[in-house]
């Protein structure tokens, strides 16, 4: 039997991270953030994304990541480099050579992996796919919290225009855009817990593996 896949799928700020790595805990699997291997073409790129996607030198430690050596982590979840990101993830060319690095990540005993294409193209065999989503208004605070309770200044509005206007790159680009598999359920977390959004996703997979 193939190693078993969980594909979390979603908008920014939709609470896929926060729910993936839960997951993963709660069943002993491996873990995939792929926005972070994209986050790490933004800081790596210079001017040929195509190449850092090949070449940069990563590792994921516990809750830390490292590139070339060096503790990325916060680095990482700064708006600039989200938005970066988002204008790399446009490529078909740094897709293409991170196609093969996320598959890696698929290892015994499972790997819960989110991301915006992770159902739809990495992973389209995963015994359970999930579109997580909310509104905008909802990930705009969470988003403002977060920033927040690191010390960091924010903006709500900015940041509500900010999340618009990623989704609206994300959902048109020509490569993978962000959409649900075909067969993936969606869940509106916007009035939802962390917890109950993860015992969703339990139960699907639970139920998943019953059924095989």
């Amino acid at each position: 039997m193939q190693v078993p896949v969980i594909a979390i799928d979603g908008p920014s700020a939709s609470g896929k991270g926060t729910v993936a790595s839960r997951v993963a805990a709660a069943l002993g699997f491996h873990y995939l953030e792929s926005g972070a291997l994209y986050r790490l073409v933004a800081l790596a790129a210079g001017d040929v994304p195509e190449r850092a996607a090949t070449t940069m030198d990563v590792a994921f430690v516990g809750d830390r990541i490292y590139l070339a050596k060096q503790d990325v982590t916060e680095l990482l979840r700064n708006e600039a480099t989200g938005n970066r990101a988002s204008e790399i993830a446009k490529l078909p060319a740094v897709r293409a050579a991170l196609l093969e690095r996320q598959r890696s990540f698929r290892r015994p005993p499972g790997l819960v992996a989110d991301g915006r294409d992770m159902g739809t193209v990495v992973f389209p065999d995963a015994v359970v796919k999930v579109f997580l989503t909310a509104t905008a208004q909802a990930r705009a605070q969470r988003r403002y919290k977060q920033l927040i309770d690191k010390g960091n200044s924010a903006n709500l509005a900015t940041l509500s225009r900010a999340l618009e206007e990623r989704d609206q790159r994300d959902a048109t680009r020509t490569v993978a855009p962000l959409k649900p598999a075909a067969d993936a359920v969606s869940v509106d977390s916007s009035a939802l817990t962390i917890d109950e959004v993860v015992d969703q996703v339990l139960k699907r997979y639970r139920e998943r593996m019953i059924r095989q």
